[in-house]
C-alpha cells in the first residue's frame, strides 16, 4: 500500500478551522499533523463544534514544534502559499506528500517555504488575497487525492 497524502497545519490560530479539518481528515482517511504552538486549547468549544463526532475518528498527530514535525515527517513537503511558484492545476502530487498550510493570520514563514519540495498556490481572481485555510486545504487535498488515486474506496 502506498503512503497516504497527509495534511499539516503550522501553528493554527482558529479552533473552528482545525475542527473542520479534523472532520475532513476523518471523512477522507487523511492523517492530520498539528504543529504547535496553537492559538487555542484543543478542548476549545469551537474546535469541538466544528469537528462534531468526526474529530474522534480523525488520525491526528500533534508535534510540539516545527523541529519535531520535520524530524518525524517522511515524503515530500508541499507548501500551500498565496505566492507559490506552481499553480494548483499544474502541480504534480505524489503518494506520501504532506500538504502544509500556515497559520491563518500569517501563513508560512519564508524559511519553511524555502525548505519545501513544492510550493503550490490556488489561483484567485485579481484583488483576492486568500481563502480560508480549511477551504484552501480541502481544494489542494482534493486535487492531490485525485492525482494519486487516494480517494476512499467503496464510499
Amino acid at each position: 500500500m502506498t503512503a497516504p497524502i497527509r495534511l499539516a497545519l503550522l501553528e493554527p490560530d482558529i479552533a473552528g478551522n482545525v475542527g473542520t479539518l479534523m472532520r475532513l481528515s476523518a471523512c477522507l482517511g487523511v492523517p492530520l499533523d498539528l504543529i504547535e504552538p496553537m492559538g487555542f486549547p484543543l478542548s476549545d468549544r469551537q474546535l469541538v463544534r466544528a469537528g462534531l463526532d468526526y474529530a474522534a475518528r480523525a488520525v491526528v498527530v500533534r508535534h510540539i514544534d516545527w523541529t519535531a514535525f520535520a524530524t518525524a515527517r517522511t515524503g515530500r513537503l508541499v507548501a500551500v502559499e498565496t505566492a507559490g511558484a506552481v499553480a494548483l492545476g499544474d502541480a504534480d502530487f505524489q503518494p506520501g506528500d504532506t500538504l502544509l498550510l500556515g497559520a491563518e493570520s500569517r501563513g508560512l514563514p519564508p524559511a519553511i517555504v524555502g525548505a519545501a519540495d513544492l510550493v503550490v498556490r490556488i489561483p484567485l481572481v485579481p484583488g483576492s488575497r486568500s481563502l480560508n485555510v480549511a477551504v484552501a486545504a480541502a481544494l489542494v487535498l482534493s486535487e492531490a487525492l485525485r492525482q494519486t488515486n487516494g480517494w476512499p474506496k467503496g464510499g
